[in-house]
Parts: C-alpha cells; structure tokens; sequence
C-alpha cells in the first residue's frame, strides 16, 4: 500500500513517544477510577454480601480462638499443673476440641469467601474485555494508524492481569485484613487497655513509614505498567519484521534499543518492587520486637500485680492466660496491616492497568450520522423501485426526507469527487482541490510517487477518513449521508498487505459475505483463479489457515484475498497495489483473477506497476496531493508528461 498516510501521520516513535504510546506524566489514582472499576460489581451485590459473611465469619472464628486461648491455658491447663487439679485431660480434650472445631469454621470462611471472589474475578475481566473489545470496534481507523499493536495488546494482557490480581486476591485479603484488624482491636482492649495502648502507639510509627513507602512504590508500579506495554510493542514488531530485520541486518541495532527499552523496564520493576518488598520484612520484623516487648510488659505487669484495666471494668491481675492471648492477637493484628501494606503494590499496580483501560473505552468512536441505507430492492410493473425483503440481486439507496417521504436510488456505483481537501494532521493538507468522476463500470486508476495521495483518495471513499472540505457524491447521494457500514458493505476491498485469519480456506472466503453457501464461495475462487491451487492444498476448501497463511504463497494469499472480494459481489472495488508484492508470473494469474474481478463494475486501482493500469478508463497523476494529468493510456503516453516518464522510466527499468 502506498505510504502517504504514514508519512502524514504522527510519528510513532521519536521524543515523548514510547512504542507508540504517548508519553504521560504519572497516573494519579482518583475517585472517578475507582468509582468507575467498581461499578463493574454490580451485577455481583449478591456475591459481595456472602464474600463480606464469610469474611465476618473467619475474623470472627479467628478472633475466638485467640480469646479461648486465654480460658484454655487459665482453666484447663494451669489447674492440672497442680495436685488434686478438679480438671481433667477430658476436659481438656474437650477444649481443644472446641478450639479446633473455631479454627476449622475459620478456614472453611476463608475457603468460601475465596472461592467465589475468584467467580466474581472472571465474570468481571470478562465484562471488561468485552467491553474494551466492542468499544475498539468502533475506533476509527486513525486510532489503529497513530497507536502500536503491541500497546493495544496489553490493555487485554497485563492490565486485565492486574485487575484479576487485585479482585481475586488483593480486595478480598484486604477486607479481611480491615474486618480482623478492627474485631482484633476490640478483642485486645478487652483484655488490657494498657497493652492495647502500647500497640497503638508501636503501630503508629509503623504505618507513618509504611505510607510513604506504598507511595513511592504506587507511582513506580505505574511507571512499570507503561514500560512492559513498551516492550511489549517492541517485541511484537520486531516478530513481525523479522525478515526486514534480517535483509538489513539491523539485529545489533534492534537489541541496543531492546537493552534501552528493557533497562527502563528493569529499573522501573526493581525500584517499584524495592519498596514493595521491603514492607513486609519491616513489618514481620517489627512485629516480632512488639512480640517480645509485650511479653516483657506483659510479664512485669503480672509479677507486680498492677491493676489490669480492660474494657469492661477491672480485674484483679493479668494472668498467664492473659498474656499468652494478647499476645497470639498481637501478632494477628500486626499482620493484617502487614498484608494490607503489600497488597498497595497490587492495587497500585491494577489502578495503573485501571487507567489505561478506561484510556482506550474513553477514546472517541468513529461517529456516524449517515440516515441513507442499502436495501434489496426490485422494480414494479410501473418502472418504480421499490424495497424488497428477498434478495433480488438489485440494491438501492433508501433515502428518507424531512417531509416523511422516502426515494429509492438504485445502486449503481457512480462516484464523484468534487473539490476535495484533506489533511491527516490539521495545517498539513495532503490532498488539494481533488476532482474526478467514476461512472457505473468505469475503471479508474491512480498513478504517481510514493506519498502522492493514491491511497488517502480511497481511504475517504470508504469514510476511513472524512474530508476537510468539498463533496464526495455516490449515485448522486452526498456519502456523509450514507450510513458508514452501507457504504462500506457496497464496496469491495483488495490491499496489498494481505490478512487472512485462522480457520478455513472457506472461512476466509466468507469472510467477504458471511451468508454466503459454499457453492458461492467456490465460484468466487474460480473467479479469482484461486480454485485450482486450493483444491490441491491438504483439504481443499477445510484446510486451515494459521499465523496469516503462513503456509501459503504471497500469490496465493492474494488470490484468496481477491475471491474474498468477490463474493460479496460489490459494484464498486478499490484495488491498493494488489499485485505488487508478487512477481510478474504470478502476478499475470492474479491480473486475470482481478480482470474477472472488475467486470462490469467501478473500480479504483493504484498500481505501482503502469502495465497493470494500461487498459483502465482513465489514468490520474497525482504529485504531492494534486491531479496534475489525467487521460487514457493513449492520451497520457501522447501528452508526454509525467506519466509519459514514469512509463517509458518502468520500461527501462525491466
């Protein structure tokens, strides 16, 4: 395809640009984000409330168990130390019985409540993807021209992954953290206000250091998720160029850009998971020396027999019970907020991935306001056309009007350009002052130098783009009044860049009709001369295709493409170099496919190759946006003008 779009198009590398990507500051997470992710939980209310029980329900058990500590060691244990103990092991079996059966109800919450946030995981991803998938469908080209595969990729790979991450476990660990912390609170003051104050005042300190290492390492995680999609972009252009890269031997340069692209990422990733990692070992740590400082309080406070003040009113001394149980909740209590701390690295990170979603869902749709649609239609006893639920073969533009009336125009192909402008980056006009006619079976093809503005012409046929200023009239009817996939579904489509997808010989030759019966399929493929190397493939017609065609020629691959085209049976077909990535003996095959093709049918062609456009209706030249010749073959040749060099130029070349 010619390349004049990409040359007018924002650069997709350079400054401020990282793989395609633009270049932002850092992602701030805020309230319209989350409020935005977490609207995707509504379908899941019911869920939520048993995840919640269930995570009550584990605290809880958890917060008993520490608590039946204290009666277990004070009534059980301590009294059979004694002679004539009134306690016995069944007692005591008993107990522990009932300590287990605590444990037990803990884990089996824990259990649950994970087990269907794993549910509610997917069931959103999957709403999400959706999402991000039906919004892309309804980019404009632009979108795709201006931003790399690879960053597109990653909003459907890391940054779901991110999300699932902090769904599936990080919310649900952290609501959990939230509900032991503040039932283990109240568990603590129970026993002793003194020793619950001493942790207070130990944590504060704690969470003041925590705070500022979760910020530091938010802001690298985020960082780190726009340097993986770089890479990420890297990476895939760099498979699908590998034969490029090879010709110029350009490994050495690709892996020097690797290393610069890969150290951003390697030192975004290690600083962001430097302070991420250093959160829990400072908080294991701490922990332990809050372990051991309230057994040493613990213990003076019991050997001095100070009055031991609790929530409930007074009690005589802190026992042993007493301090065996505080300090089991000691340590429950410090690691919920160590594992709420390290959960702020996956919630920042999935805030990132966050961003970057709701990025592509709020890119702008390619908007539509055509009213005009292709409809069956057929012809009364009076001449009329008329609209026809069955498919007659004829099709007309049903055209509704302001007074409630609606006019029928047949569809024929007739395509006028009248005074177009158009600029892909405003200030920067490609296309100056284009005017040119096509009638019903008329072929037309566009000649000139790379970046003339062949292809930019069909691009605004087909609205890929719409023009800055004129008119583009299809049978007389202004196209920006034609819904765009009306339009679209009226013409027929062969590039030079080929893309076949996986399945069948057969589903990509539907692919240009999706209703269409194996048998129309078939006569397409005679049609474009493909049927007779597709029958001597493996299966024929069921063999599948994988990796683009990688198993077929460039020639059989446009062949394809080509019967593709034709069984949609379009009147008007655009053909953007078709034949020049394939040599001149397979290109003679496709020429004939292509000239089957074009019968009886309006047809564009942009041909690197002048011999391919000597039989066409009229020939335009075009040079930096502008028509400046145009004529038949004869008449051009005649003229001795541009196309007279480019000619008799190609000519010496072979």
């Amino acid at each position: 395809m010619a390349d004049e779009k990409a040359r007018q198009m924002p650069p997709m590398g350079g400054p401020g640009r990282r793989g395609g990507m633009v270049a932002k500051p850092d992602v701030k997470v805020n309230k319209e984000t989350v409020k935005r992710l977490f609207s995707y939980f509504g379908k899941y209310k019911i869920h939520l409330i048993f995840v919640m029980f269930f995570i009550i329900l584990s605290s809880v058990a958890s917060v008993a168990s520490s608590l039946f500590l204290k009666t277990l060691i004070d009534s059980y244990i301590a009294p059979m130390l004694f002679p004539n103990a009134s306690v016995t092991f069944t007692d005591l079996f008993g107990a522990l019985c009932k300590m287990g059966c605590l444990y037990l109800c803990g884990a089996l919450a824990g259990f649950l409540y994970n087990r269907i946030m794993a549910n509610v995981s997917q069931g959103i991803l999957k709403k999400i993807r959706d999402r991000m998938f039906e919004h892309m469908q309804s980019l404009p080209i632009k979108y795709f021209d201006s931003h790399n595969f690879g960053d597109t990729m990653s909003f459907y790979t890391n940054d779901t992954d991110a999300l699932r991450q902090m769904i599936s476990q990080s919310v649900p660990q952290a609501m959990s953290s939230l509900v032991t912390i503040v039932s283990i609170f109240f568990a603590m003051l129970r026993q002793s206000v003194w020793l619950t104050l001493f942790v207070v005042v130990f944590l504060f300190a704690i969470t003041r250091i925590i705070g500022f290492i979760g910020k530091k390492s938010g802001m690298f995680f985020m960082k780190q998720q726009r340097s993986v999609a770089s890479v990420n972009s890297f990476i895939e252009e760099m498979i699908n160029g590998q034969k490029v890269v090879k010709v110029f031997c350009h490994e050495d340069k690709n892996k020097e850009e690797f290393d610069k692209r890969n150290d951003d990422l390697c030192h975004n990733m290690t600083t962001a998971n430097t302070y991420g990692n250093i959160v829990g070992p400072i908080m294991n740590n701490m922990g332990y020396i809050l372990y051991v400082a309230l057994a040493i309080l613990g213990g003076i406070l019991a050997i001095k027999g100070v009055t031991n003040l609790t929530l409930f009113g007074f009690e005589e001394a802190i026992t042993l019970g007493t301090i065996a149980s505080f300090l089991t909740m000691s340590r429950n209590f410090v690691m919920p907020i160590s594992h709420i701390s390290q959960q702020i690295n996956a919630i920042a990170m999935a805030m990132a991935g966050a961003e970057r979603i709701f990025s592509l869902i709020d890119e702008k749709p390619e908007t539509d306001d055509g009213y005009v649609t292709l409809v069956n239609a057929k012809t009364d006893k009076d001449g009329n056309i008329t609209e026809s639920e069955a498919r007659t073969g004829m099709w007309a533009w049903k055209h509704p009007h302001r007074d409630g009336t609606v006019t029928y125009t047949q569809l024929k192909g007739d395509i006028v350009l009248d005074d177009v402008d158009f600029a892909y980056i405003e200030g920067k006009t490609v296309l100056h002052n284009v005017s040119l006619f096509a009638e019903p079976g008329q072929k037309v093809a566009f000649v000139g130098a790379t970046g003339a503005g062949k292809t930019t012409i069909t691009n605004l046929i087909n609205r890929f783009y719409d023009i800055a200023d004129g008119k583009i009239r299809y049978d007389g009817i202004n196209i920006n009044k034609i819904k765009k996939a009306d339009l679209r579904r009226s013409m027929g489509i062969v590039l030079q860049d080929v893309n076949l997808f996986t399945g069948t010989v057969m589903d990509n030759i539907r692919y240009g009709k999706l209703d269409a019966t194996d048998e129309e399929c078939i006569a397409a493929a005679k049609l474009a001369n493909a049927d007779g190397f597709i029958r001597m493939l493996p299966e024929g017609y069921n063999t599948v295709l994988e990796g683009d065609g990688s198993g077929l020629s460039q020639g059989q691959r446009q062949l394809i493409s080509i019967a593709r085209a034709a069984v949609a049976d379009p009147p008007v077909m655009i053909l953007d170099e078709a034949t020049s990535s394939i040599d001149t003996r397979t290109e003679a095959i496709v020429q004939r496919g292509m000239d089957a093709l074009m019968h009886g049918r309006t047809v564009f062609v942009i041909a690197h190759r002048l011999s391919t456009v000597k039989n066409s209706d009229v020939i335009m030249v075009l040079e930096q946006g502008r028509i400046i010749e145009r004529g038949n073959h004869e008449k051009l040749i005649a003229e001795k003008g541009k196309y007279y060099q480019l000619y008799t130029g190609a000519f010496e070349l072979e």
